[in-house]
C-alpha cells in the first residue's frame, strides 16, 4: 500500500516538476534572446541599468563634467572596453581597454568618433532630447567573458531565486495536491479491486475536499449495494429452500410408499408450489419496478372509493381475527391519476401486512384527505409498531418483523418493498412511522404535479 502511494506521488510529483523546469528554461532562454538582441543591435535598446544610471547623473547634474563618478559606481562596466559620447558624437570619456585590459592612456577626449558597425551603441536621452551615446566598442576574448559574465549573473542569481522558489512551491503542492490526489488514486485502484471499505480522508482545497467526499460517498453506495445483493441471494436461497424442502419431501414420501398419492400430502405439496409461484412472481415484478420497466396505465380515479373496496375484499380476513377495519376519514377531492390496479395492490399489501401483525381483536384503521400539495393516504394499526432502529429498513426486500424469518404469519416478505417501488414509480411517496399512542403508520404522498 505504502510503496504504491509513493510511486503515485512521486509520479505527480516528477510531472510538476517537470512542467516546472520547463517554464523555468523558457522564461531563461527568453530572457538570454533578448538581451543578446539589444547587445547586438544597432539601435536604441531597452532600458539596461547601467544606462539607467548615465542618463539620471546628466538630468541631476546638466552636463557630463565628473561623470566619472557615475562610472566608478558601475563596477559592472569594469571589464567592457566603453566610450561615453556626447550628442555631437565627441569623446566625454574614453574607457577603451587596450590588449592588457587596461585602460588606454591616449588621450582622445573631445574629439570625434565614427561609429563602427562592430560598436554596440546605447543611445541617451533626457526628457526625450538625444544628450549622448554609449559605445562598447569590440574587445578581446577574456573582454567579451567579463560582459557576458556581467550579463549572465544577474540571470543566474534570478534563475537560483526561482530554482528555491520551484522548491518551496513543489514542496506546498505536494501536500496540498499531490498527497491528497494521490490518496484518491491508490482508493480508486483499491474499490477497483474489490475493497469497497476504502475510504480517504477530506483534506486539501475545496476542489479535492469536494472530490474525496464525493468518492467516499460512491465506495459507500458500492459497499451498501454490494451487501444488498450479497443479502439478497442468501434471502433469495432462504425464501426457497423450505417450500423446495417441503414439497422434495412429499413427493419422496410419495415415491416411497409412505405418502398415498391423492393423500393431504400432494395438497401441501401443491400448497407451496403456490408459494413458490408467488414468490417468483412477486421477484419480477419488484425487478421490473425498480428498473422503471412496468408500464402504468393510469386513468382518473376516485381514491377514497378505491380504498372502500380493497377495505370490502379483506373485511372477511379482518372479521377472522376480531380486528376492526374501517376508513375512517375521507375528506376533500380524492380523484387522481393513478394506475388503479397497482394502487389496489399497494393498498391490500400495507392493509393485509397490518392485519397479519395486530393482535385479535385490534383496530386497523385508513384515512384519505385532500393536501395543499395533493393526497394523503395513511394505514393505521394499534398493534406493537415497529422498533424505531428497524423503521428505515422496513421497505427493504425479505425485511420481517420477526428477525428468525419465520414465516408462521406468512408472506413473502416483498410487499413492502413492491409497495414502495409502485407509489416511488407513480411519482409518489411513503414513509413508515410510529403512531405516538403505539402502532405503525404507513403514510403515503401523491403530489398534484404527478396527479
Amino acid at each position: 500500500m505504502h510503496s504504491s502511494i509513493r510511486e503515485i506521488r512521486r509520479r505527480l510529483l516528477n510531472l510538476l516538476l517537470r512542467a516546472f523546469v520547463i517554464v523555468l528554461f523558457l522564461s531563461f532562454l527568453i530572457f538570454t534572446l533578448i538581451i543578446g538582441y539589444f547587445l547586438t543591435s544597432s539601435s536604441t535598446p531597452v532600458p539596461i541599468p547601467f544606462v539607467s544610471t548615465l542618463e539620471g547623473y546628466y538630468l541631476a547634474s546638466g552636463n557630463w563634467q565628473g561623470v566619472e563618478v557615475a562610472f566608478d559606481s558601475m563596477p559592472e562596466l569594469d571589464a567592457m572596453s566603453t566610450l561615453l559620447l556626447d550628442e555631437e558624437q565627441r569623446i566625454v570619456l574614453d574607457q577603451r581597454l587596450d590588449s592588457a585590459s587596461e585602460v588606454s592612456s591616449t588621450p582622445t577626449v573631445g574629439t570625434n568618433y565614427t561609429i563602427q558597425s562592430s560598436d554596440v551603441v546605447f543611445n541617451l536621452a533626457a526628457h526625450g532630447e538625444p544628450i549622448g551615446y554609449l559605445v562598447i566598442t569590440p574587445y578581446s576574448l577574456s573582454q567579451r567573458f567579463g560582459f557576458a559574465r556581467a550579463i549572465v549573473f544577474p540571470i543566474g542569481v534570478i534563475s537560483l531565486l526561482l530554482a528555491t522558489f520551484l522548491v518551496v512551491v513543489a514542496n506546498l503542492l505536494m501536500r496540498r495536491f499531490v498527497n491528497p490526489l494521490a490518496d484518491v488514486i491508490y482508493a480508486a485502484r483499491a474499490v477497483t479491486d474489490g475493497k469497497l471499505d476504502t475510504r480517504i480522508s477530506t483534506e486539501g482545497p475545496q476542489d479535492l475536499r469536494t472530490l474525496s467526499e464525493s468518492f467516499n460517498v460512491m465506495a459507500s453506495s458500492l459497499e451498501r449495494n454490494d451487501r444488498e445483493r450479497r443479502d439478497f441471494l442468501a434471502d433469495i436461497a432462504h425464501e426457497l429452500r423450505t417450500p423446495l424442502s417441503v414439497i422434495r419431501g412429499r413427493l419422496e414420501g410419495i415415491i416411497d410408499g409412505i405418502y398415498a398419492e391423492n393423500g393431504p400430502q400432494v395438497s401441501t405439496a401443491l400448497e407451496q408450489t403456490y408459494l413458490l409461484e408467488r414468490l417468483v412472481d412477486d421477484l419480477r415484478l419488484l425487478t421490473l419496478a425498480e428498473k422503471r420497466q412496468l408500464v402504468f396505465d393510469k386513468t382518473t380515479v376516485d381514491v377514497g372509493n378505491l380504498i372502500a373496496t380493497v377495505i370490502d375484499m379483506l373485511s372477511a380476513q379482518a372479521q377472522e381475527k376480531n380486528i376492526s377495519l374501517v376508513l375512517s376519514e375521507r375528506n376533500g377531492n380524492l380523484s387522481a391519476q393513478l394506475d388503479p390496479q397497482r394502487f389496489e395492490q399497494v393498498l391490500s399489501n400495507l392493509i393485509g401486512n397490518a392485519l397479519r401483525y395486530v393482535p385479535d381483536g385490534g383496530r386497523v384503521w385508513v384515512t384519505a384527505n385532500e393536501t395543499a400539495e395533493g393526497l394523503s393516504v395513511t394505514v393505521n394499526d394499534n398493534g406493537l409498531g415497529i422498533p424505531e432502529e428497524d423503521l428505515p429498513f422496513i421497505f427493504d426486500r425479505f425485511w420481517r418483523k420477526e428477525k428468525s424469518r419465520s414465516r408462521a404469519s406468512g408472506g413473502t416478505g416483498l410487499g413492502l418493498a413492491i409497495s414502495k417501488q409502485l407509489i416511488e414509480a407513480q411519482g409518489g411517496r411513503i414513509e413508515a412511522r410510529n403512531l405516538p399512542e403505539g402502532g405503525l403508520q404507513i403514510l403515503i404522498s401523491l403530489f398534484k404535479e404527478e396527479l
